[in-house]
């Protein structure tokens, strides 16, 4: 708009046209920036954002050469959201507490639960992105996931997920327990009736997902014949549910009145109900962590109190996870995590401190 009022305001044809198509452009956006950060933004480059407006809205908006390059392949690669398998890293937590994975076969075990973790969580992926297409093709940003933009087909994907999961229950079973082929087993079972049904149910649909968390650090002592303290599963689940509600609580004040079109559960929540979930799972996960700390240190041989200063760290980061989540982030845990350098070294000095805790 400027720059046509600089060249003397023309009002011809030509600039009225561009100026449209310039405003237009605009708008689509801010409706990208609206629905969030869950889908890479529109595939159509700057340059050539003027001429898909001219196409007019009936037709198909041409797309950049670099996505048109995305094969069957990378499109099969993206959908498995490689990104994710960060979350997995919890299935050491079991082991990694009861200082266990020094010794060779536990370290290797871990290894293989994470590995089958990964693949099994990849092929839930392939199978919902599958069951969703025709709601993704209606949705602004979901129309440019592979399956849904045609890079790859449902039915190629329900395969290839399929094949996933049923490799990965079997190498779990074969390569450490059968415990840890029932809790992949029973993460697919949370993961389809979730995807299915229970993701529209209120509630339920939080504790779904927190349950999807806490099935890592149990197939990782599953995988390990670790035992996990009751303190540990209070930590776990609590943990897990603050995770959940602090990204709802993310979504529905970031995304605003595009909320439900992001998410439709959101719709059931007022925002005052989600802060309130987040901080009674913050205040329990903090208050066993604490007691886990004091019992875990009456069992360490060091003289130091290394395991009650690890709960400095931990209520650090916690409060400095609800700083950002009262700015508006947290839409993405895994990339909140791994991008604000206050909660990474929050981090490494837990990891510090409670790694001396137990090997000191």
């Amino acid at each position: 708009m400027t720059a046509i009022s600089a060249r003397g305001g023309g009002t011809g044809p030509h600039d009225a046209r561009t100026e449209d198509a310039v405003v237009t452009a605009s708008s689509a956006g801010a409706l990208r920036a609206v629905d969030g950060p869950t889908e890479p933004a529109s595939p159509v480059s700057h340059g050539s954002a003027a001429a898909n407006v001219a196409e007019g809205p009936g037709q198909p908006q041409r797309s950049s050469g670099r996505r048109r390059r995305v094969g069957p392949v990378g499109g099969l690669l993206r959908t498995a959201r490689p990104k994710q398998w960060v979350k997995n890293v919890l299935v050491l937590a079991a082991p990694a507490a009861a200082g266990d994975l020094q010794h060779g076969r536990i370290l290797l075990h871990t290894i293989v639960a994470f590995v089958t973790f990964s693949f099994c969580a990849s092929g839930g992926y392939l199978i919902n992105d599958a069951a969703d297409v025709d709601r993704d093709r209606e949705h602004p940003t979901k129309r440019y996931r592979p399956i849904a933009a045609g890079i790859i087909s449902p039915t190629l994907a329900r395969v290839v997920g399929i094949v996933l999961i049923v490799a990965s229950v079997l190498v779990g079973g074969l390569l450490t327990s059968w415990k840890l082929a029932a809790a992949l087993a029973l993460y697919v079972a949370f993961t389809l009736s979730y995807s299915t049904w229970l993701k529209h149910v209120a509630v339920v649909e939080m504790a779904m997902v927190a349950a999807g968390f806490l099935l890592r650090p149990i197939a990782g002592a599953a995988a390990t014949d670790v035992p996990m303290s009751r303190w540990f599963l209070i930590v776990a689940s609590f943990g897990s549910l603050y995770m959940v509600a602090g990204k709802r609580y993310a979504e529905a004040t970031g995304l605003g009145e595009g909320a439900a079109m992001h998410r439709r559960i959101l719709s059931a929540y007022p925002i005052s109900y989600l802060r309130q979930v987040r901080e009674l799972a913050a205040g329990v996960t903090l208050v066993a962590y604490c007691l886990w700390a004091f019992e875990r240190a009456g069992q360490s041989p060091s003289t130091l109190p290394f395991s009650q200063l690890s709960i400095i760290p931990i209520t650090m980061g916690l409060l400095r996870y609800q700083l950002l989540l009262e700015r508006g982030e947290g839409g993405a845990p895994e990339e909140l995590v791994l991008g604000d350098h206050a909660l990474l070294a929050c981090g490494v000095a837990w990891v510090a401190l409670f790694a001396a805790g137990l090997y000191a």
